[in-house]
């Protein structure tokens, strides 16, 4: 009999609960805002039909009373002797505060591990500028995970079932003239959803969106900086450079009653409002072909969190299914989100 298939998950920490009830495998170690599960079975999860995964990793073993003095012996011992060999070594700690303490320890101790698994074969070396992705690209990453200084899991991911984001958490940059921070979660978002490619074409200069919510302006002037033109909607004003800036037309009027003169590339939302009624709101903009693609978020109970998810999302594709209309969705609780998930929606030709 084979063994159970067993998995380490990164989360937001708080979430750890949510990340066992969508998986639905049998949870070994879910310790409250520890930022991580440990989970048994289901052996075929999919990376991108989790909703509150940060990264989906399958775990080989691990290694406890990790001495002070001599950690890369011990380590080098416990990692498995299939896969043959990695493509990339992370060292990763949970999202915490005391995880974050241990930062420092694993930018140092990754050369020496990475040096030692080169020497025996086991990982290929750090690829160069402007060197493609090659064989690395189809190899296993080995991830070297700390839940404390004297703990590690052993783990690996595939290339095409996880991100390629150190932690699962995918960093971009704050602009000084952004209006807000709310600018992050964007970024992100595109970053999280669309690949290079995907975002050279449908995040062109001249395109048109629709900010609905948009003060005080961070998602705004997130499209902007991407050379889009904007109808930022909504009865707050807009503060800094988004205030009268000429590719911005600002309208004060409410949200969820706004309807474009015409279709906009773009339709994004981060209004504060029930999961259900912003999710009927998009469902109308996709139906009406009033946009192409959407990003928004749905904020979310404290209580029974995927059940309402997952209630907000099945009325989407019901709808769009009824109307014949073929499309892209996926949810995720990215980085910047708190209480809430961000949902990425495209119609597809």
């Amino acid at each position: 009999m084979n063994p159970l298939h067993s998995w380490l998950i990164y989360c937001r920490p708080g979430f750890e609960r949510d990340c066992v009830e969508e998986t639905q495998a049998k949870p070994v170690e879910t310790t409250a805002d520890s930022g991580f599960v440990v989970l048994q079975g289901k052996p075929k999860l999919v990376y991108k039909q989790l909703t509150f995964a940060r990264q989906l990793l399958t775990l080989h073993g691990e290694v406890n009373d990790l001495p002070e003095r001599d950690r890369l012996s011990p380590l080098l011992a416990a990692i498995p002797a299939s896969p043959e060999k990695f493509g990339a070594l992370y060292l990763e700690v949970p999202d915490t505060n005391e995880g974050k303490t241990l930062s420092g320890f694993t930018k140092r101790f990754q050369p020496l591990l990475e040096e030692a698994l080169i020497n025996k074969d086991r990982l290929l070396p750090s690829p160069l500028a402007g060197e493609g992705q090659g064989e690395r690209g189809n190899l296993p990453r080995l991830h070297i995970f700390f839940p404390d200084e004297h703990r590690v899991l052993i783990a690996t991911s595939d290339p095409h079932n996880s991100t390629s984001a150190l932690n699962g958490i995918q960093r971009v940059s704050m602009v000084s003239d952004a209006p807000s921070r709310s600018y992050l979660k964007l970024a992100e978002a595109f970053e999280v959803f669309l690949d290079k490619k995907e975002q050279a074409l449908w995040l062109k200069p001249g395109m048109t969106a629709v900010d609905l919510g948009a003060a005080p302006g961070g998602w705004t002037w997130q499209l902007v900086q991407r050379g889009l033109k904007v109808i930022a909607v909504d009865n707050g004003p807009l503060k800094g450079a988004a205030a009268g800036h000429p590719n911005i037309k600002h309208l004060r009027q409410d949200g969820f009653r706004f309807r474009p003169q015409r279709p906009v590339d773009w339709l994004v939302c981060d209004m504060v409002e029930q999961p259900q009624r912003v999710a009927t709101l998009m469902t109308e903009w996709f139906i009406g072909g009033m946009t192409q693609r959407a990003i928004f978020n749905l904020k979310l109970p404290m209580k029974k969190r995927v059940a309402a998810l997952q209630e907000a999302l099945d009325s989407i594709r019901t709808a769009l299914n009824n109307k014949g209309v073929r499309y892209q969705l996926e949810a995720r609780q990215l980085y910047h989100d708190r209480e809430e998930v961000t949902i990425y929606l495209a119609r597809k030709r």
